[in-house]
């Protein structure tokens, strides 16, 4: 996401660098192009003649020193308006009291129920939190059926019963809560293709009778604008506490993130950035900001690595590193961990300067992976640790047990003695990272 909109603010850059002042003659061509980028994808007409403005009137006139090139003035003022405009602050979830109530509102096919889910999931594993599920979407046919495998798959509890009327439902749903000590209650309430009265009813009979702490609205982001139409439409409504913005992973440009708290003052409290049940991101306007802007974002790799790399055994490969006995082993136990992050094409996009050394668009094919694993795991024990002894006789067998060629494993083989001799240059600070 936003790949599209960060290209065209970086080639902007390009109109004022080397500039010793920046003037409304050599910034014109650059907020022209910022200003098409953002109505391409999908900003609002009104945010973006605001945002611009904004940014004009911050740049011009500023006297550039020698220490700050002026592309790197126009860049911060275009980064703090960007975090300005989503936010500025993360909206966290409310904790007031125990249980806490969600309810999760939206249209059919936002992916409300399994967000649910994701939501669930998100507050066992980040804040070590007892949650449980509640169907309330007692319309659309296996709508309780999808969320009860949800629950399954995540080791959450679901509690239905069936498609009675939804008020008795939760009220019994709290008073099971209660008696089983869970943190936080969440309510997958029923959507339509559209708003209607016959749904604002429901909903907001469920929002007076039990006072839910969030009321979360659950929207597409591929919708585009319209999406802007639909949450006023709730928020006029219901007491909206905030958002959640689904399919951010897809081919959306990503412009309703931008318009949002901007023209509904409702916050953005997560996106969702993958198909997979622990694909949900608390949103963060500063490193959003800065994801489009291409400066990268280590705190989320950081967040993701944590939990599964244990931080012993990352010590103690670094140290194998410095010394060179980095092993087989090693690089196995590796990938079985990266496996865990998710594609490894969002990781590598999260680097700083990914799109500018393109590495936002590099494909990573899964079966490549394992292949390579199939191939480790074909060797012994003692050939992991010492592949020096793989000599033709070894060789094969481990092509035949792997069901790979033997050019396969030779080319494995030196990619890693390659690998090993980078990561050892690296580790004792005799080699430069390329970012």
């Amino acid at each position: 996401m936003f790949d599209y909109l960060g290209d065209k603010i970086s080639n902007a850059m390009k109109n004022i660098r080397g500039m010793g002042k920046i003037t409304e003659e050599n910034i014109s061509d650059a907020m022209k192009e910022i200003r098409m980028a953002l109505l391409e994808a999908d900003v609002n007409y009104t945010v973006v003649k605001e945002f611009t403005n904004n940014v004009k009137e911050k740049a011009l006139g500023l006297d550039v020193s020698k220490e700050i090139n002026p592309d790197e003035l126009f860049i911060k003022i275009v980064r703090d308006e960007l975090i300005s405009l989503l936010g500025e602050t993360s909206a966290t979830l409310e904790t007031s009291k125990k249980p806490t109530i969600l309810m999760l509102v939206g249209l059919q096919g936002s992916g409300k129920t399994t967000t649910a889910g994701k939501l669930a999931l998100y507050l066992r594993k980040k804040h070590a939190k007892n949650p449980i599920l509640v169907a309330c979407d007692i319309y659309r046919p296996a709508a309780i059926d999808q969320l009860k495998t949800i629950g399954k798959e995540i080791q959450v509890p679901v509690f239905e019963e069936g498609t009675q009327e939804v008020n008795k439902t939760i009220a019994n749903a709290l008073e099971y809560a209660r008696e089983n000590n869970n943190d936080y209650i969440i309510i997958d309430t029923a959507g339509r293709l559209q708003i209607d009265e016959k749904l604002m009813d429901e909903l907001k009979s469920i929002e007076d009778n039990f006072k839910p702490d969030e009321v979360i609205l659950v929207i597409d982001a591929m919708m585009g604008q319209d999406a802007i139409n639909v949450i006023n439409g709730f928020n006029n409504k219901l007491n909206l506490t905030g958002c959640i913005l689904t399919k951010l992973d897809g081919n959306t440009k990503g412009g309703v993130a931008l318009s949002v708290r901007h023209l509904t003052n409702v916050p953005i409290k997560f996106v969702g950035d993958s198909e997979k049940m622990d694909g949900l991101t608390s949103f963060d306007p500063k490193r959003m900001a800065e994801r489009i802007l291409d400066m990268g974002d280590i705190i989320s790799i950081a967040e993701k690595v944590e939990g599964i790399v244990d931080e012993e055994e990352a010590k103690e490969e670094a140290r194998k590193m410095r010394k060179g006995t980095y092993s087989l082993e090693d690089f196995l136990n590796n990938l079985k961990q990266i496996k865990k992050l998710g594609p490894l094409e969002k990781i590598i996009g999260m680097l700083p300067q990914a799109r500018k050394m393109g590495l936002n668009n590099i494909n990573i094919d899964p079966k490549q992976l394992a292949h390579v694993e199939a191939i480790i795991l074909s060797m012994t024990p003692y050939e992991r640790e010492h592949p020096e002894i793989l000599k033709a006789s070894r060789k094969q067998r481990i092509a035949n047990g792997s069901g790979r060629s033997v050019q396969e494993v030779n080319a494995l083989l030196k990619q890693f003695e390659q690998m090993k001799v980078m990561m050892k240059q690296i580790s004792n600070g005799n080699m430069k990272m390329p970012f």
